[in-house]
């Protein structure tokens, strides 16, 4: 169904895999288009729950951009590249399921960008993390000013994007680019472990916290007169109280025993 995808689905949890080995398992205009309509069947299939999103082989999660189709670009067609990117990455960090990267290696550029796009993300200890784009003689395209700096602050970005570093899996740990560091082995499984947790809570209040979440970092929010992301939190509490699973949730709490959620 996909050129440059893998998609498997496993009692809830679908899992994305970039299939580009070859290339680290780099971003090019066919990844875009996959990674765009599969997106869609996350958020059409009810049978989809959660979502981890990783890279084919040992090496990479995705080392960039393919740099390849970026010859003989326009300013007008790098724009529209950079624009159509950044659609496919809200998109991800939009969705109302949860998504995580399991980095698996390198996340570099266009990689790291997808990444920072997921709603949390673990990582093996080979992996690396990377906006390199200035030894390009460009900035990240896809999203990664703005979120690397909400990630980890604007100081650190600042020295990361501007001198190309690439960091290990340690020090995403320590800067919070990263929630968990394991081994290649354990990665998948633990990924899992939390996805399994997230799935025996409520659906719909999942989907709240998520858009509450994004408001709070949205550099376009700016909180206007310090109250819209906490305008939002108080509509979105509201918007739970409609839902059977609120009734469920209180209902098994002073039941004392544990809750069954529907997403209704």
């Amino acid at each position: 169904m996909y050129s440059t995808l893998l998609a498997s689905l496993d009692n809830g949890i679908f899992t994305i895999t970039i299939n580009r080995p070859d290339k680290l398992n780099a971003l090019n205009k066919d990844v875009f288009t996959d990674l765009d309509t599969v997106m869609d069947e996350v958020y059409r299939n009810n049978d989809i729950k959660t979502v981890i999103i990783t890279g084919a082989g040992n090496k990479a999660f995705v080392a960039g951009a393919d740099i390849t189709e970026f010859g003989g670009l326009s300013k007008e067609d790098a724009i529209a590249l950079a624009t159509r990117g950044q659609k496919v990455f809200f998109k991800i960090e939009n969705c109302r399921k949860p998504v995580v990267a399991a980095v698996n290696g390198f996340a570099l550029g266009g990689g790291c960008e997808l990444a920072m796009a997921c709603h949390f993300r673990l990582c093996s200890e080979n992996a690396k993390f990377g906006q390199p784009e200035v030894n390009l003689g460009l900035i990240p395209g896809y999203g990664g000013t703005q979120r690397l700096t909400q990630l980890i602050g604007k100081s650190k970005s600042m020295e990361l994007q501007m001198t190309a570093q690439i960091i290990d899996a340690k020090e995403a740990l320590q800067a919070g680019l990263v929630n968990y560091v394991t081994t290649q082995e354990t990665l998948l499984v633990k990924t899992k472990d939390i996805l399994h947790t997230i799935m025996s809570k409520a659906p719909i209040a999942i989907g709240k916290i998520i858009e509450c979440v994004n408001v709070a970092v949205l550099s376009d929010s700016s909180f206007t007169n310090g109250t819209s992301g906490y305008a939002r939190e108080i509509q979105c509490f509201g918007d739970c109280f409609a839902t059977e699973d609120m009734k469920e949730g209180t209902t098994a709490f002073l039941e004392k025993r544990k809750a069954h959620f529907t997403g209704k």
